[in-house]
């Protein structure tokens, strides 16, 4: 009796892992997203922009008021992206020439992911989630790697 129990548990917990595991596809799609996030600002290519964000995306981090002091929540929506996607690199000068782009995939689990990506001069942390068979970004905590910078 001890063995069979024994043996169904490793077996169960295997049923688990691909039930909701991550697929290779999945993970290629994902770390799309994030890419597509980062590159449409390098490429000044808003409808990249566009394809990776879901359209009510949220991008946040802290921020530091010059006046008072007191720090804040800075809030950022799918349209200022894409229009930041529209003109933030428009000569060419918002970016190193080979900027960096690292994506660490965190988590995914079934239908949602977590993941880290490293740039230039910040981190953008991501929620994205899979929709109607499609990955897209829903969420986006980042800062400066100097917070002071905030």
């Amino acid at each position: 009796m001890k063995r069979s129990s024994t043996l169904i548990t490793p077996i169960l917990i295997l049923l688990a892992f691909s039930a909701y595991g991550q697929t290779q596809k999945d993970t290629l799609e994902i770390t799309q997203v994030a890419l597509d996030y980062i590159e449409s600002q390098h490429n000044v290519n808003p409808e990249q922009f566009e394809r990776s964000a879901h359209p009510r995306m949220v991008k946040r981090t802290f921020w530091t008021n010059k006046t008072t002091g007191k720090e804040y929540l800075r809030e950022t929506f799918t349209d200022a992206m894409i229009l930041l996607a529209e003109t933030y690199n428009l000569e060419g000068d918002g970016f190193p020439e080979n900027p960096k782009k690292e994506v660490i995939i965190l988590d995914i689990y079934d239908r949602t992911a977590s993941v880290k990506l490293i740039a230039d001069e910040w981190i953008d942390y991501m929620h994205i989630v899979k929709l109607n068979g499609k990955w897209q970004l829903v969420n986006v905590l980042w800062q400066f790697n100097d917070a002071e910078s905030h």
